[in-house]
């Protein structure tokens, strides 16, 4: 056989196989903390997903894992989906950081985001939701609507993102109502429903008559209606299970980012980078606040929404003051995300302490 004729049917043969490989799906995973049924932060999670498959149909295949264990349990899964040729995977907790940090190294051809996170490398991204400016408009709605000046807040783990959404629910209410207090009990979860009940009966025994939570049941809430006490939505719209309690909720929308996301991986144009989304975006929404708002409270409440919208306002500006006096934003200034990213400490006027 000659040269030539060899070449043509190695070229012919090549041919179909490069026309399979085009036409084979995005093989996308996600890897959640949670059950996604917890309505909150895993189910908002698998919404985006869902987003994601009817944005691009058969153009993409998903898998995901749902309630993984922050640690070993996390690298195992992850790693398995690295094994099983997703091509982009999400990972969605802050203690998946460095699980998906070691298998994004071990490959360098495939994609990684990570949520809450800090660490990058070249197949390494990092994304949040800037959930610090729902906790504010929270803030102000709480402060507004208190009769005891007490509002609780139910805290996971203590890391920056929940410090600094405590923080910024404090200083939204403290905008509108400078006698408030707000009591803080640690859970050490993101999801159990006992352990959230417990912890908002225990914050309503203290005074509190707002709950706010950064765990993702609607515990808290049914809890918060059972006693006659306002509480707010963590995650996604919550106001179906307690609508007499609901004061408001904080929606993550991850769809668009995880549409805009793969189609960069599609096109070739991906590049890691550190995505802050927030009101702005759409990726923070103010959902159902409650009818029961006066007229003035509800104007004041969306006037903050609109102002953090346009970029007019800022919930970190300072002047901010830490716990113990010292200065920590100076008046005019805006923290950056490196300092919001870091943030281990409380703002002045907070009585409750962060554990070690």
């Amino acid at each position: 056989m000659s040269l030539e004729r060899t070449l043509a049917l190695a070229a012919a043969l090549t041919l179909p196989l490069q026309a399979v490989a085009a036409d084979d799906p995005l093989k996308v995973g996600f890897v959640y903390v949670g059950p996604i049924g917890d309505h909150g932060w895993s189910y908002q999670h698998d919404q985006g997903r869902k987003e994601l498959e009817a944005h691009f149909g058969d153009k993409v295949q998903t898998t995901y894992v749902e309630n993984v264990n922050e640690g070993a349990d996390a690298e195992r899964t992850i790693r398995r989906l690295a094994q099983a040729g997703n091509d982009v995977i999400f990972t969605t907790s802050f203690g998946f950081m460095n699980a998906t940090e070691r298998v994004a190294a071990d490959y360098p051809d495939k994609t990684f985001l990570h949520a809450t996170g800090y660490k990058q490398a070249e197949n390494l991204g990092t994304y949040l939701s800037v959930t610090y400016e729902g906790r504010y408009v929270t803030g102000t709605a709480a402060g507004l609507v208190t009769e005891s000046n007490v509002l609780g807040y139910i805290a996971s783990f203590p890391i920056p993102e929940v410090i600094r959404d405590i923080n910024a629910t404090y200083l939204g209410a403290k905008a509108v109502n400078p006698d408030i207090e707000l009591k803080v009990v640690w859970v050490n979860t993101w999801f159990d429903p006992a352990k959230e009940a417990d912890a908002a009966n225990t914050l309503m025994d203290q005074g509190a008559d707002v709950i706010i939570q950064h765990t993702d049941s609607p515990a808290p809430l049914l809890a918060a209606q059972k006693r006659g006490v306002w509480g707010v939505g963590q995650a996604s719209d919550m106001s179906h299970f307690a609508p007499e309690a609901h004061l408001l909720s904080v929606v993550n929308h991850w769809g668009p980012y995880y549409i805009d996301t793969v189609q960069a991986v599609m096109d070739g144009n991906w590049e890691p980078a550190d995505y802050w989304g927030g009101i702005s975006d759409d990726v923070i929404q103010i959902k159902e606040i409650n009818a029961k708002l006066t007229d003035e409270q509800r104007a004041k409440v969306e006037g903050v929404i609109t102002a953090i919208k346009s970029g007019e306002f800022h919930p970190f500006t300072g002047p901010i003051n830490d716990q113990g006096g010292t200065e920590r934003v100076a008046e005019g200034a805006t923290m950056t995300r490196e300092e919001l990213a870091t943030m281990d400490w409380y703002v002045e006027g907070m009585t409750a302490t962060i554990p070690k």
